[in-house]
This record gives structure tokens, sequence and C-alpha cells, in this order.
């Protein structure tokens, strides 16, 4: 079997892996294994993903503060578009979640970010398909803006080959051996040795630790559901806010003329290939049409994805305390790709 010897092997082409290569091909050589034959074919390929400071717990807003400036300006040559096309974000409370709307201001208001809290009048004006009957309060975030996902992850596997890492597809870890101070690890596309293996396998980052020897973080991967339908006829959308129910009940946002739509499921499931259930789309569509005066008549298309968490949602990253050169870079859960940038410096400095 042929056997390729750098200073980094990262397992997994996803953000996580992509970012950690781009930063640390600098330093050193990369090589990246992808089980399948694509990169980003799992989570990253199916997010719908926004840059928004008010999302998730306080590690997470404080990775996307620090996570944007590299994503509103980008190192030249990094991308061929921007990433970011600002819509700003509406997170949306009826009578009930008064109490977490409040608590959601006062802990964004921490952060170097512009967040308001508004009336239901306020969001009427931003989307006036809103049922502001059903509503007390709102938070506006202007900032809040949409990322392109693919320019992102290209952006990251092109710096990182411009700088000579090697990207290996169709290369599923089977073995894992430490061994002279080098970790050995088999696939199906060759043997590669490295001091630091970087386990960024996302849903399977448990998995890759059990090959390696490694003890579990708990990882648990959660489905989530997203559907796509089309807006009413003559219903102008392309100004639609990202609009999000304060406890994360459902969202849904404008997307090249449609809406796209999720119920904002964590169903927790094995690492496969995630697919939809119906179930989770009707409940999607129910909480839409309570929440807009519009009918959704039917899906146009509907897809799911995986996003991995541990017990407190926060990402594991960092050396395995009992394993020499095995470093988690795990758990991002739905945020890893606004967080991206934050994230991986923040592996690279830990690595080196």
């Amino acid at each position: 079997m042929s056997q390729s010897s750098v200073d980094f092997v990262v397992v997994g082409a996803g953000i996580a892996g992509a970012s950690a290569a781009y930063f640390l091909s600098d330093k050193g050589s990369v090589t990246i294994l992808e089980a399948e034959s694509q990169p980003g074919y799992h989570t990253t390929g199916r997010s719908a993903a926004f840059l928004s400071a008010a999302y998730g717990n306080a590690i997470i807003r404080a990775l996307t503060t620090g996570s944007r400036e590299f994503l509103s300006n980008p190192p030249d040559g990094f991308c061929e578009q921007p990433l970011l096309r600002k819509s700003g974000a509406l997170y949306i409370a009826g009578p009930a979640q008064i109490e977490s709307l409040e608590r959601h201001v006062e802990n964004v208001s921490k952060l170097p970010v512009t967040v308001t809290r508004e009336s239901p009048d306020f969001a009427k004006q931003k989307l006036p398909a809103l049922r502001t009957d059903l509503l007390s309060a709102c938070i506006w975030e202007p900032g809040a803006s949409e990322i392109d996902v693919n320019e992102l992850l290209q952006g990251y596997l092109r710096g990182a080959r411009q700088r000579g890492a090697k990207l290996v597809c169709n290369a599923r870890v089977q073995e894992m051996r430490r061994k002279n101070g080098t970790w050995q690890v088999v696939t199906i596309a060759g043997e590669f040795v490295a001091p630091v293996v970087i386990n960024a396998a996302g849903a399977w980052a448990d998995e890759i630790g059990r090959i390696a020897g490694a003890k579990s973080v708990g990882l648990s991967p959660k489905r989530r559901t997203v559907c796509l339908f089309d807006p009413p006829a003559g219903m102008d959308i392309s100004a639609w806010p990202l609009v999000v129910d304060i406890d994360e009940r459902f969202y849904f946002k404008a997307d090249a003329g449609k809406i796209l739509l999720s119920p904002a499921d964590e169903t927790p499931v094995q690492p496969h290939d995630a697919y939809p259930e119906d179930i989770d789309v009707a409940i999607a569509v129910e909480r839409f049409e309570q929440a807009t005066t519009i009918t959704v008549p039917r899906i146009d298309h509907s897809w799911a994805g995986l996003r991995s968490f541990v017990a407190d949602k926060t990402p594991v990253v960092g050396f395995d305390k009992n394993l020499n050169g095995f470093f988690w870079l795990a758990g991002q859960g739905g945020y890893g790709i606004q967080t991206s940038p934050g994230i991986a410096r923040c592996a690279g400095a830990l690595i080196l």
C-alpha cells in the first residue's frame, strides 16, 4: 500500500476540516482525507447558513463575532464573489415567549453587535406576511447575513491547495495506529502518516475517535430538516430577512425566489446519509402557516442534514488527553459555518 508522510492529516473535508487545513497549510504540509467522493457532501453541503451573532450559546456567539471580519473581508484571492449578503434577522416571540426574548436581548447586548428590541408593527414592516396578532415583540439584528457556503468551502480548499495541501477523496479511514511518534492512518486510498491527526469528521467524529482508540466525547448527531416552496403568485420576497422563532421552533427565509423553511428539528440519529421525514416537513408547514398569512400548497423540495452536538452544545476543540497527537475538531452543531474562521484559528493556535 502506498504511504504519504506530512505534518498534519485532517480527517474530513467539510467546513471544519477545510478551514483547519487552510489555516495550517502555511505552517506545514497537510493532507485532507474525505470519505465521500466530494468535499462537503453531508452537513456542509446541506446547510442554509446564516451569520447571526444572536444565534447559539455564549461561546458560539463569541466565535461568530470573532469570525465576522474574515467572512466580511476575506483575504485577496480567497473567493470569486462576496461571502456574505446582508439581509437582517428577526427573532420573533409570542406572549408566552417574552422571558426568552428578554434573556436573549440581555445576552446579545454584551457583544459588539447591533441588536434592538422592536414591536410587532416593526416586524410587520420588515415582512408584511407575518401575523402580528400572534406576536408580542421581536429582536432585530440588521447586520445578520446569508453566507455563500459553497464559495466559503471552496475558498478554504483552494487556499489550502495553493499552499501545497492535498485533498484525497474516497479515502474512508479503516485503521489508525500510533507508532514511533507518528499516526499511521490506513484508508482504502492508501496509508497516510503524520505526527498530528485532526479529527474533523463531523457526525462520524466519535467513530474516528473509536478507531484511533480514544474515549468518546459523547457526540450526538441530530437530523435537521429543510424544505423549499414557492411564495404566493405576485408576492415579492426578495427583501425578506431571516425569521427565527425565539425558542427556535422554526425558521424561514427567502432563498433564490423560493421560501426556505425548517422546523428546527433536532432528532438524535446514528451517523448516516440523512433524509427528511414527512412528519417533520408537516410540522414545519404548520408552524409557518400559524406565523404568517401564507398557505403552503405544496413542497417543491426537501432534504435533511446532520448537526452534531455534545451535551453542552459547545464545540470540542483540543488534543485528546490520552492520545498524543490526536486533535478533536468536532461538535460544531449548526454553527460550524458561521464560526469556521474563529474555530479554525483557535484550533491552529492550539495545534502549533
